[in-house]
Formats: C-alpha cells, sequence, structure tokens
C-alpha cells in the first residue's frame, strides 16, 4: 500500500510517521484491497484561537470500491487522525461488503 502524506502547517509534519503507522495498522486486514491512501492534516484557524481546528482528511483508493473519503476535526491531531482512520476503515469494509454482495 502505498500512503501519501500532506500537511502545510508545520506542527502536523511530526505526525508523519504516526499517520503512516495508524493507517497501515488499521488497514492490514483490507492491504490486498488498498493499493493506495492519502492522509492530509490541515489547520482550520490559526493555532492561537482554540477550539475545533485540527482537520484530518483520509483517501483510500480502491479499485474494486472506489474512492472512500472521509474528513474528521478534533482540538488535536491525534484524535482528528484517530477518528478519520478508524471511520474510513469501517467505511471502505463496508463498500467492500456491498460489492461483494452484489456480486
Amino acid at each position: 500500500m502505498q500512503i501519501r502524506f500532506e500537511s502545510r502547517h508545520a506542527d502536523g509534519q511530526p505526525m508523519r510517521a504516526f499517520a503512516v503507522q495508524r493507517l497501515q495498522f488499521s488497514l492490514r486486514r483490507l492491504s490486498w484491497l488498498v493499493p493506495r491512501a492519502k492522509v492530509v492534516l490541515s489547520d482550520m484557524n490559526s493555532s492561537d484561537r482554540g477550539g475545533l481546528d485540527k482537520r484530518c482528511r483520509v483517501e483510500i483508493t480502491s479499485p474494486k470500491t472506489g474512492p472512500v473519503v472521509i474528513s474528521s476535526v478534533a482540538k488535536d491531531w491525534r484524535t482528528a487522525l484517530d477518528s478519520a482512520i478508524g471511520l474510513a476503515a469501517r467505511a471502505l469494509f463496508r463498500s467492500w461488503r456491498r460489492v461483494k454482495d452484489r456480486d
């Protein structure tokens, strides 16, 4: 599985290794179904404003199920990342089951 990581914010760059590790762990059973994935971390507001402003978007591309895009917003990037990866893994599994049941 090829994983791309993007973050324009300097504080998001140290999350690269953690994001790749979490995504590989969460999709370990479905890795044969996912050739490409992309994780994008962004800061919606400036860091001094506080509140829910860290966004994580996970895009999973699969030739069998099509693209799955999940976005999560939280107070910090780790929480947003965990939430988005969990939701993306469940969405990918549901769409794979739908395609499998249809065939």
